[in-house]
């Protein structure tokens, strides 16, 4: 019978006013990836209340407390994001964003307050034997503050034997959570193209590579590329999300801008990708007479979760009094915890947050301008956190 001790929602009762206020604050307080300043230093003083050994300015803006207990060398690290988003909140809530072009619209003022109750659960209980790092990482969204982190010595610094990290998700229904081993989320890749032709007269097409018709080949070959070039077993997507040229009707332009994003999960197939990119757009440069310039970039990776962890994970979850269960499919979203389960073995779990009630004004994903985070979630989140501590790093 597995005597692991068990931190229940009503374990949690007396942290969680004070965490919604914490969380409330941070939604109100907006800031970008790499500008968490404010962010930072309050995280920072919340953990020094703690007693906890804390640093600062980790890859940027990051912070990582640490937690020791017993004496026993195992380790592990809970990671949560920092960032809001460049978008404007439209939720009219008491708490909305007091900065003009910012929003916590990804829910991490949700994560942070979760893990910062972790932490205070983690440092009153003391139920554990060896060492905890609580990981609060900058610039998530898009930025690669995981890998900035991990540049500044972040797993030589602060050694973890495996890392986990949550995601709130509004897919799920609030109570339950989903992992999988293997891919969790997608690789993100992101390309411009530039086709340049001379410009000219709009009458006079003969004297003038066409831009735009060169441009619009393209993108219908683009489309064409996962459908007919990747192993249909494979999963895989391609999407052209914006087209710019042109100023007059009369007006040949000389350069048109094509810019979209690709998500997948297998390597080989990422590989596939950009090699038929490259041969597609340099066929349409030579039969259109135009030079297309081409900037590629892989800015995150899969998340791929070991499967030991992921299995572990969902122990953990179900011990804290979740409905655990393996997700049936990776999601083509990124992540850049990803860049930390390359470094380490680990997992990352999404937690279900639900949908707005029925007669909301209708459903709110993440990203959406009125999205919240849901403070039913936290002590869901903080349970499944000290439920990993507590059983991976058992006192014997």
């Amino acid at each position: 019978m597995d005597k692991t001790p068990t931190t229940t929602v009503a374990d949690l009762d007396e942290l969680l006013p004070g965490l919604v206020a914490l969380r409330h604050d941070v939604h109100r307080h907006p800031e970008l990836g790499f500008a968490e300043h404010r962010t930072a230093a309050l995280i920072a003083a919340a953990l020094h209340e703690l007693g906890l050994e804390t640093h600062t300015g980790i890859g940027g803006t990051g912070v990582v407390a640490t937690l020791r207990n017993g004496t026993s060398a195992r380790s592990i690290g809970l990671r949560a994001d920092m960032d809001a988003l460049p978008t404007t909140e439209r939720s009219g809530l008491p708490y909305a964003s007091t900065v003009d072009g910012t929003h916590h619209g990804c829910g991490h003022d949700g994560h942070i307050a979760i893990l910062l109750g972790a932490a205070r659960q983690l440092a009153r209980t003391r139920r554990f034997d060896g060492t905890v790092h609580f990981i609060f990482q900058p610039a998530e969204e898009g930025l690669g503050g995981a890998a900035a982190m991990i540049r500044d010595g972040l797993f030589e610094r602060f050694p973890c034997d495996a890392v986990y990290a949550l995601h709130n998700w509004p897919d799920l229904p609030l109570g339950k959570a989903q992992t999988r081993p293997g891919p969790i989320m997608a690789a993100a890749d992101r390309f411009a193209l530039i086709v340049h032709g001379r410009g000219g007269h709009a009458a006079l097409p003969h004297q003038t590579p066409d831009a735009i018709l060169a441009a619009s080949q393209l993108v219908l070959q683009l489309n064409t590329i996962v459908s007919r070039n990747i192993d249909p077993v494979e999963s895989a997507v391609l999407s052209v999300t914006c087209i710019e040229g042109g100023h007059a009707h009369n007006v040949l332009p000389g350069q048109v801008k094509i810019v979209g994003t690709v998500r997948s999960f297998n390597p080989a197939v990422q590989d596939r990708i950009e090699a038929t990119l490259r041969a597609m757009v340099q066929g349409v440069a030579t039969s259109s007479g135009t030079r297309i310039e081409i900037d590629y970039l892989r800015y995150y990776p899969a998340t791929i979760n070991s499967a030991a962890e992921a299995g572990f994970a969902l122990e953990a979850a179900a011990a804290a009094g979740l409905q655990a269960s393996v997700a049936p499919n990776p999601a083509f979203t990124s992540e850049d915890f990803a860049f930390m389960l390359q470094a380490r073995p680990g997992a990352y779990l999404w937690l279900g947050q639900g949908r707005p009630d029925p007669g909301s004004d209708g459903e709110r994903p993440l990203h959406h301008p009125c999205y919240d985070f849901n403070d039913d979630a936290l002590p869901l989140g903080i349970g499944w956190f000290v439920a990993l501590v507590e059983r991976s790093l058992r006192a014997c």
